[in-house]
């Protein structure tokens, strides 16, 4: 018996002789996540990360767990995960257009997704092979505001599992509970507006542009190179550390900064990159 299944079991256990029912762990947590998602949510962000955490300590063998949103002109984001390699696993059905994260996340598309052998899914021939190369044979996927039309952002609850075969019936049950908190939720969170995302995706995008320029501009006058040049060198760095450019640039900028703010103030020398 699975560790949701045994609970299940004592919830149906803990009803009296008299009918009466007295709350089990999953009922109480629930309870809680109905509390927090009222309480203390009211932005989308704070709704999504309530979600998530609940069905990584809910959902049975969730090793992962992520949000896709949908924008109104079809692009798709994970804006809260519980590690940045579901982000990966994520992309990968966004670049190829398949995958249960898309599938669900469409207004048209189905209420779940679901695969227990992605390495041999023929429906999703290059992302089912993709997760199943990084140890995830398993993978779940809940809509989440399947009603939603522009302004309003559709998307869906992804749960990724390392096990093959996982996901059972109350696994499904649990997820699609889940993701009804969080589509009641959302739906009341004025956050939820397109134009709000946009314009936080777009001043995270305006940054990243900022500090890269400023980057590639610290190496071309040390390097005495061109600007396409730099920005290979940047490129390089970051594909060699796995880490994304926009970071690798923050870190240039950072120890230039402190090169010219920090030895050359006191010492009145000359400051150097």
């Amino acid at each position: 018996m699975t560790v949701g299944e045994d609970e299940w079991s004592r919830d149906r256990a803990r009803f009296g002789l008299d009918g009466e029912a007295v709350p089990g762990p999953l009922a109480r947590r629930f309870a809680d996540l109905t509390k927090a998602l009222l309480d203390g949510a009211p932005t989308v962000g704070g709704v999504l990360e309530v979600v998530v955490a609940a069905a990584a300590a809910i959902i049975p063998d969730a090793d992962l767990v992520s949000v896709t949103l949908r924008s109104p002109d079809g692009r798709f984001h994970t804006p809260v995960e519980t590690d940045p390699v579901a982000v990966r696993l994520d992309q990968v059905q966004y670049d190829h257009g398949e995958g249960p994260c898309v599938e669900s996340a469409r207004p048209d598309g189905p209420a779940l997704g679901r695969s227990p052998d992605l390495g041999h899914d023929p429906r999703w021939p290059s992302f089912g092979p993709a997760a199943a190369a990084a140890g995830y044979h398993s993978v779940l996927a809940t809509a989440l505001l399947p009603d939603a039309r522009p302004p309003r952002l559709s998307g869906a609850l992804n749960v990724y599992a390392k096990k093959p075969g996982a996901f059972d019936g109350r696994a499904i049950d649990t997820a699609l509970l889940l993701a009804t908190h969080a589509s009641l939720a959302l739906a009341h969170t004025e956050a939820v507006a397109a134009g709000d995302l946009a314009a936080e995706h777009l001043r995270r995008a305006v940054d990243s542009r900022d500090v890269i320029g400023q980057a590639k501009g610290i190496l071309m006058q040390r390097r005495g190179i061109t600007a396409d040049e730099a920005f290979d060198v940047l490129r390089r760095a970051s594909q060699d550390l796995n880490v994304k450019l926009a970071e690798v640039a923050r870190a240039l900028t950072a120890q230039h900064t402190e090169g010219v703010t920090g030895p050359s103030m006191g010492t009145g020398s000359p400051a150097t990159g």
